[in-house]
């Protein structure tokens, strides 16, 4: 059977949202998490809609791609299809070739998961692999000791303290009020949470948005922040390990997590919090 590549309706995203978590599996390859997505959603249906690729057979979907960016397609495959030999080669026809409408011309990056055939295939185009990142996990089996910090849920009449406290924690966030409601509106977001932590005197010094994909599967923390002036008390550990109890109460069987190699106070945060490395993987690029 031909694989047939589409780019959904806003309609379709539930779909999309379903297979991603079906996909998350124990013992799997770190792969695009429906998080992933309910954290673009910010950005709006339309877009994320926009930024949407899956490639199918017979009516089946097997891969799902999401443009981060225009030249960062992030892709999800199948459990069964990582070795699909068809399916790979579509991807990487489509994905290297500019008028197909997948990844701009010029430099560009793929993220794939290491296992896959289209890893492989790139790299006999030529491509690059690019800095390694470094996926954690804690497994969620015990119950998650407690964080030290006071917990809130944020609800939409809370957003605008958890979207300034985003903004205080990374340069150059656009994460405002507007967005944050978008992306509570997301499919995604029925099995996730956002948290922020209060020290002892009630300030707010950090937050955590944790995404789960069903009972018995990994679930994602991302984004995690902590507020500038809070920064070297430990609320880093501290919110990873809310997030992580978070997970559990959703039903995670395990909290992950992704960082840049070169980001080593945040692999020693989530290390400090429970959490264990996973072998590193690393996105692929082609050349300009």
């Amino acid at each position: 059977m031909t694989i047939v590549r589409e780019t959904p309706a806003v309609g379709g995203l539930e779909l999309v949202a379903a297979r991603l978590a079906e996909w998350q599996v124990d013992d799997g390859p770190v792969q695009l998490h429906p998080g992933d997505l309910g954290w673009f959603w910010r950005f709006g249906v339309e877009r994320t809609a926009g930024a949407v690729r899956t490639w199918a057979r017979d009516g089946e979907i097997l891969a799902i791609g999401m443009l981060d960016e225009p030249d960062l397609l992030r892709l999800a495959i199948a459990p069964q299809a990582h070795g699909d030999e068809e399916l790979a080669r579509q991807i990487v026809a489509d994905a290297v070739d500019p008028e197909e409408g997948v990844l701009i011309a010029g430099k560009v990056y793929l993220e794939a998961p290491m296992e896959s055939r289209v890893r492989d295939l790139l790299f006999l185009e030529g491509w690059d692999a690019d800095d390694p990142w470094q996926p954690l996990e804690r497994d969620l089996a015990e119950p998650v000791e407690d964080c030290g910090l006071a917990i809130e849920i944020v609800t939409a009449e809370t957003a605008a303290e958890r979207t300034a406290i985003q903004r205080a924690s990374f340069d150059g966030s656009t994460f405002t009020d507007e967005r944050w409601h978008a992306m509570a509106d997301g499919t995604p977001y029925a099995r996730a949470r956002c948290l922020i932590g209060r020290d002892a005197r009630g300030a707010a010094v950090g937050a955590v948005t944790v995404w789960s994909a069903g009972k018995g599967r990994p679930g994602l923390i991302e984004p995690l922040g902590v507020v500038r002036e809070h920064r070297g008390r430990g609320y880093g550990r501290a919110m990873t390990v809310a997030g992580a109890a978070a997970l559990r109460e959703l039903g995670a069987s395990r909290a992950q997590v992704l960082t840049p190699c070169t980001n080593e106070g945040a692999v020693a945060t989530y290390r400090s919090a429970g959490f264990a490395l996973l072998p590193q993987r690393r996105d692929q690029y082609r050349k300009e």
